[in-house]
């Protein structure tokens, strides 16, 4: 078990970008891959992208072409690189490896 722990949300008008970070207690990420996933009041938590344990990575349709996630096994940290950013990107954005979540970082776009 790894204790994982989002940081860099926050709030960014329609257009802007934000960079989020996972940051792992321990070695995962080069061994299991890991992912973001984000979570609105209603609605399941959905696969926002997915990068393996080699260097695949993919993403739910609504955010291709604008968002990034991107690994530094060095460093034990995952990101996930988020440009041209929509109010519908709102949300509670988590990160996961193996059977392991962090706490969660709000993002919030809006004008």
């Amino acid at each position: 078990q790894v204790q994982l722990v989002e940081s860099g949300g926050g709030l960014v008008q329609p257009g802007g970008s934000l960079r989020l970070s996972c940051a792992a207690s321990g070695t995962c990420f080069s061994i299991y891959g890991a992912s973001w996933h984000r979570q609105t009041p209603g609605k399941q938590r959905e696969l926002v992208a997915i990068i393996s344990r080699g260097t695949s990575t993919n993403y739910v349709a609504s955010v291709k072409g604008r968002f990034t996630i991107s690994r530094d096994d060095a460093k034990n940290m995952v990101y996930l690189q988020m440009n041209s950013l929509k109010p519908e990107d709102t949300g509670v954005y988590y990160c996961y490896c193996r059977a392991d979540w962090g706490q969660g970082t709000q993002v919030t776009v809006s004008s």
